[in-house]
């Protein structure tokens, strides 16, 4: 029987052009735990520590001009929702807005301030956001964003109007902040979709989405034109209020504004803007206004070790407080 060998010769395999190192001594340079490609895993290594970019000066929150269905509830049983118009008092509501921010951003004696928009994809607040940017070159407009999240709460499809009586009787009874209306939502699922968008917001700010890269001004204003609940359920959520504090508050007029200016210490509060007596008559107490005194000084990251809320939930602390 024939049988078939292979003979291979020692210069068809040669491993000469292959070499991965030249001396036992590059072999230990080379062998750092793979770290030698990657110096930003090494440890010993010292990297740049990156500044972050500076926090806009403000977050105004703004609530849309009067519309048709704060004039005439029964609007909402031709009308769907999110098509709802202004008035042309709205109109001009959302107009004078729009003059009083610009006043106030003039007052800070920047001269390379801006301004970006937010907004909900409803009509009103669309049209709101149209007359409020008159006052604004467009120069002063860093840009906008419109974002579902900050829509009104949704009340159902075309609204029953008797129906819608006996519901909003109903939410009185069982709580403003639980109580889902059929077909619709209740302020908590609200929290939960404005939860995101502060995630979002959050993350804009921290990596300074509002300007052009290079540019570090910290005189950006964040403007965002929304719904009364959805603003409420944006404070609560931003401040961390409870859901009782929640149901203390109020609507502020439409038109109106609520401003979140940065404190000292570079977080945002309530009272470097408005007074005492104007947050009480939307419905702050003495424990939410101690933490805007708080957060006036205090800078972002850190907890209020004094906490107000605290000392008012639980009632068996002693005189000192709640200091750990």
């Amino acid at each position: 029987m024939a049988s078939l060998s292979l003979t291979c010769s020692p210069q068809l395999f040669s491993f000469n052009s292959i070499q991965c190192r030249k001396n036992p001594e590059e072999t230990a340079k080379l062998s750092s735990n793979g770290q030698l490609p990657f110096p930003e895993k090494n440890p010993l290594i010292l990297q740049p520590t990156k500044i972050p970019p500076p926090r806009p000066r403000r977050i105004i929150l703004v609530r849309h001009g009067e519309s048709e269905g704060n004039v005439d509830e029964s609007t909402y049983t031709r009308i769907a929702d999110p098509k709802i118009r202004l008035t042309e008092k709205g109109k001009v509501q959302a107009q004078e807005c729009g003059k009083r921010i610009r006043q106030m951003i003039g007052k800070d004696g920047a001269t390379d301030w801006k301004v970006y928009f937010y907004v909900s994809p409803y009509r009103r607040t669309l049209e709101t956001l149209q007359n409020l940017a008159q006052s604004f070159e467009r120069t002063r407009i860093a840009g906008m964003r419109e974002e579902p999240r900050l829509r009104e709460q949704d009340f159902g499809n075309f609204q029953d109007r008797e129906k819608m009586r006996v519901e909003k009787a109903l939410r009185k009874l069982y709580g403003r902040f639980f109580y889902r209306f059929p077909n619709g939502e209740s302020a908590a699922d609200v929290y939960d979709r404005i939860t995101g968008f502060r995630e979002t917001l959050k993350a804009d700010i921290d990596i300074g989405r509002f300007q052009p890269p290079g540019e570090r001004s910290p005189n950006i204003n964040i403007v965002i034109v929304s719904h009364g609940l959805a603003l409420r359920v944006f404070l609560m959520r931003w401040y961390k209020w409870t859901v009782k504090q929640y149901e203390a508050l109020h609507n502020f007029e439409n038109g109106g504004m609520i401003v979140m200016e940065k404190g000292y210490g570079g977080r945002y509060s309530l009272l470097m803007h408005h007074t005492e007596e104007e947050l009480r008559g939307f419905g702050l107490t003495d424990d939410m206004l101690n933490d805007q005194e708080w957060q006036k000084i205090a800078r972002p990251g850190e907890l209020n070790y004094d906490c107000p809320t605290m000392s008012s939930f639980f009632t068996h602390f002693d005189d000192e407080g709640c200091k750990t």
